[in-house]
């Protein structure tokens, strides 16, 4: 038997997410016992009306086929090479076409010629993470990350899991990360012996903070890493999930500079979240041992080939469909893919932010919630402090209304809490965009909780 005790094992603490997913069960028994419908306000999952997966399996079959014709074999019994390839064991790097497409296409859609020799395949961006992670710790020595105060659960699940590693955050403001704060975490981290190697963080549709980083300050922060040098790791999963006019849309920080960033592109959003198909792109240059260098992408290889060394290629040959039309001529763009999701997240959206405005915009000394550029959430937040969002808060939304929702504390790192013990005390993530219903029923569905949402938040923060 493990001993749990025993030195170098470390107890992981558990997340507000899985906390709430064990406890659901009895919390939702009860809010049934009342006769409360329950309203899911908190999952951060793609919604299944946008990932139905017929009409892609449709197109993937007919985009094989087409392949298959393509080669043009003599014998028609052989089987294609494609096809071969797919259920074989592969390249580290997966499928050289898919790589080749999805350069043109994305790289077309935000202005960069991309290198198909810098994409890594992942496990999704959580994979990812664990991948750029791993690069920087194996030397053994300290090392600091560099993230946002709040960020996402699943960098710091993984960031922790490392016994020599630290967080050091950031807070933010309405439009980002705060630049003299970032700059000097740094310099903090440094002075404290650590090797700080990056940044991380969600720019655009930020899970949980619920809002994207302004022009502005995307170039102060892209400015402070340069001179630093620290690379941005830039995690992109809602960046076709973009509720901004075409004109209006930042760039994300590796169209801005992709030598000092490193990107974490995911096809769970816009394609499906099954496959985690994904990719580690990053034209960065790193100092290695005697002053030499090397590239990221190279470097990112060598572990890739440790952690997963074959990447899934039929599920990478599904996606190389999808990035071409029904007469199977390359796209030139993704977002003619994402607007066919965008249909449901604007609409769900508008729901949740014309219900707020309707029922609680007279409050607004009381609530404030964020208005979401990009992504799945809004942050909502009780002023004047006699709101305290802990877990019996949540417990209580359940069982006494029915209402699924997160709580914002258990996304600031460690030392944010440090800082300020309230820290997300006052505050929930708000999800607009999972629901187990369609079409009319979904809206009705959501609408409904709004409003009860906003009927719970006045009871408990007292307004008449």
């Amino acid at each position: 038997m493990t001993n749990l005790n025993a030195p170098g094992v470390v107890r992981q603490p558990v997340s507000v997410t899985r906390k709430m997913s064990a406890s659901l069960p009895r919390l939702r028994g009860i809010a049934q016992d009342k006769g409360l419908k329950i309203h899911h306000l908190g999952a951060g999952y793609p919604h299944p009306e946008v990932t139905d997966p017929r009409g892609f399996i449709a197109h993937e079959a007919a985009y094989l086929e087409h392949l298959t014709e393509r080669e043009g074999r003599n014998d028609p019994d052989s089987l294609p090479e494609h096809l071969r390839e797919s259920f074989s064991y592969g390249d580290t790097l997966g499928p050289l076409s898919t790589r080749q497409v999805f350069s043109r296409v994305y790289g077309n859609d935000w202005g960069v010629a991309m290198r198909p020799e810098c994409l890594i395949p992942t496990v999704g961006a959580t994979g990812g993470i664990s991948l750029i992670c791993s690069l920087f710790e194996h030397a053994g020595s300290p090392i600091a990350y560099i993230t946002d105060a709040p960020t996402y659960a699943g960098f710091m699940a993984r960031a922790t899991l490392c016994q020599h590693a630290s967080i050091f955050s950031v807070e933010l403001d309405a439009e980002g990360p705060v630049p003299e704060t970032f700059e000097r975490q740094i310099h903090a981290a440094r002075a404290a012996g650590n090797l700080v190697p990056f940044y991380y963080t969600v720019p655009d549709g930020h899970n949980p903070a619920g809002f994207s980083f302004s022009e502005s300050r995307r170039l102060e922060i892209l400015e402070i890493a340069r001179r630093e040098g620290v690379l941005i790791v830039e995690d992109a999963p809602y960046l076709y999930i973009n509720f901004a006019e075409p004109g209006d849309r930042q760039k994300p920080f590796f169209a801005l500079d992709p030598a000092q960033t490193v990107h974490l592109f995911t096809g769970s959003k816009i394609g499906f979240p099954g496959p985690r198909v994904a990719y580690l792109y990053s034209e960065a240059e790193l100092t290695i041992a005697d002053g030499e260098t090397a590239a990221l992408a190279d470097l990112a290889l060598v572990q890739a080939s440790a952690d997963i060394l074959f990447p899934n290629p039929a599920a990478f040959r599904g996606f190389e469909a999808l990035l071409h039309q029904a007469d199977f001529s390359e796209r030139r763009s993704l977002w003619p893919v994402a607007e066919e999701k965008l249909e449901v997240y604007r609409e769900n959206r508008k729901i949740l932010l014309d219900g707020f405005e309707a029922e609680l915009g007279a409050h607004k000394d009381v609530f404030h919630w964020t208005v979401p550029a990009a992504g799945f959430f809004s942050v909502f937040t009780f002023l004047g402090g006699n709101v305290r969002t802990d877990d019996a808060f949540i417990e209580q939304m359940v069982a006494d209304y029915g209402l699924v929702v997160i709580p914002m504390y258990d996304f600031y790192p460690p030392d944010a809490r440090v800082r300020n013990p309230s820290a997300g005390y006052d505050q929930l993530r708000i999800s607009f965009c999972f629901s187990e219903s369609a079409g009319d029923e979904r809206r009705k569905d959501l609408q409904e909780a709004v409003a009860v949402f906003c009927r719970a938040a006045k009871a408990l923060a007292g307004v008449v």
